[in-house]
């Protein structure tokens, strides 16, 4: 299964991401956990050591290694460049192998230039990106921040369900429903939404009543927990430091209705 996550900043797609990962892990399936957000802080909640996390280079910021595959022999670098680089070693060479055996690859993304801007790093991202969707043969779960424009379409088209993360509030379901829109627009069929951080059934009932007026499927709903929070600002992988979180146990129940 290929599995997009995406949604606004601080809704706590990360925590789903990662939690995720290493529960389908604990089943006993392949799992290469993709961290494509510019904030990148996957590698805590799958729960890589400090020291590990150090070392990480995002690929986005690799210049050496994206010159390396990107460069046409012969011409310089910048106005003319490989479109399709060679991608399939990248997980061998840059994957760290994290808890569980979930295997980590901290993309990043590329800030300058503007929407759909097509340059060195972008092109090779996202080629980068379709192999990951289309080829691998193993459960892949891409952490991205709100903007798609890694997917193009015919890596979309490969996404097997894309879950936007929600919280109580207009915001983080506006974002979702623009989302959808740039999901449906490139060829994503299912989309699904996760409400995290439910304190009360009032928020429940109050994104299920907003997803409702969208046509949007609420797929699972995620407690609040203040030790997931802890966890977070400590950097340690929630499924580690409150293994019995409500939370996490409603992890475990979306992971059913993935499957």
């Amino acid at each position: 299964m290929k599995l997009a996550i995406t949604g606004k900043g601080g809704v706590g797609k990360t925590f789903i991401a990662g939690t995720l990962a290493r529960i389908l892990a604990r089943d006993g399936y392949k799992v290469l956990a993709v961290d494509a957000d510019p904030n990148t802080n996957l590698a805590y909640t799958i729960g890589l050591r400090k020291e590990e996390i150090s070392r990480i280079v995002p690929l986005a910021v690799n210049r050496e290694l994206i010159e390396e595959r990107t460069k046409i022999p012969g011409l310089p670098l910048g106005g003319a460049f490989n479109l399709f680089p060679k991608v399939d070693d990248i997980v061998d060479r840059f994957g760290v192998r994290g808890p569980d055996g979930v295997m980590l690859l901290v993309m990043g993304t590329v800030r300058n230039g503007g929407t759909g801007c097509l340059c060195p790093a972008h092109a090779f991202l996202r080629n980068l990106l379709r192999y990951l969707v289309v080829d691998r043969d193993e459960f892949v779960i891409l952490d991205m921040e709100a903007g798609i424009e890694h997917l193009g379409r015919g890596t979309a088209r490969n996404v097997d369900i894309m879950l936007a993360v929600v919280e109580p509030s207009f915001k983080s379901i506006e974002t979702a429903c623009r989302i959808k829109k740039l999901a449906l627009d490139i060829g994503i069929r299912k989309f699904a939404v996760v409400a995290n951080k439910i304190s009360t059934s009032e928020e429940e009932r109050f994104v299920k009543e907003e997803l409702e007026k969208h046509q949007i499927s609420l797929l699972a709903v995620i407690p609040f927990d203040k030790q997931i929070a802890y966890a977070d600002m400590i950097k340690k992988a929630p499924i580690d430091y409150v293994p019995s979180s409500p939370a996490i146990k409603a992890v475990e129940l979306l992971k059913k209705s993935l499957l």
